[in-house]
């Protein structure tokens, strides 16, 4: 088969990661290579760059800083990562790519979403996932996920506001509408088997 690009996005808490896992295991299973990766991160450059996001100390980061950060972290994970991924023909799974920028920082941070998406222009050159997933779970819900699970990491933007998380999971359902073809809502609130087998559900269809 030719290279299926899948992102994951949800609010701090959603149970991205533990779904991934289920849904890797899941095609490997079937016989299908599949790559797992995360932003930021993925890959050495990248992870210095998430160390440096998300670092709790760096509260005096200025927001334009920050999305810059993400797009440069993303640029290279494009091009070392998931672009010959793409050409070898895996399935990759992604935790977050470029709607999260556009949220976080283009709504949340209030840069803009058009101008947060110009700066990720440049670092994306157009490709864009084929699917982006949106585990739907309330930030009340998600944050107290967060901080229950024993031994998950704490980071920067898990400690901002209510009101910050909200305007996150908002700021989620206005590019669903957007995006409606691209951009598919799972409920993230049932359990990890019942969201995964839904996930694996919706990815048959594009396979």
């Amino acid at each position: 088969m030719a290279g299926l690009f899948i992102s994951f996005e949800g609010t701090e808490g959603s149970g991205k990661t533990s779904i991934i896992k289920e849904v890797e295991k899941h095609f490997a299973n079937k016989g299908i290579q599949v790559l797992t990766t995360r932003e930021p991160g993925g890959i050495r450059i990248s992870e210095k760059i998430r160390d440096i996001l998300l670092d709790k100390s760096h509260t005096e980061m200025d927001a334009k800083t920050e999305a810059l950060l993400f797009a440069a972290s993303r640029r290279q994970h494009l091009v070392e990562k998931i672009i010959p991924a793409l050409n070898e023909g895996k399935l990759i799974l992604c935790d977050r790519f470029v709607d999260s920028s556009l949220v976080y920082q283009g709504i949340a941070r209030n840069l803009g979403v058009d101008q947060v998406f110009q700066i990720n222009q440049f670092a994306i050159e157009n490709l864009l996932p084929t699917l982006t997933i949106f585990i739907d779970v309330r930030p009340e819900v998600g944050l107290k996920r967060v901080f229950k699970t024993p031994n998950r990491e704490v980071n920067r933007l898990d400690l901002e506001k209510f009101e910050f998380h909200k305007m996150i999971y908002d700021g989620y359902l206005s590019l669903i509408k957007k995006y409606p073809d691209r951009i598919k809502r799972i409920n993230g609130e049932q359990t990890i088997e019942e969201v995964s087998q839904d996930v694996i559900a919706l990815i048959k269809l594009y396979l």
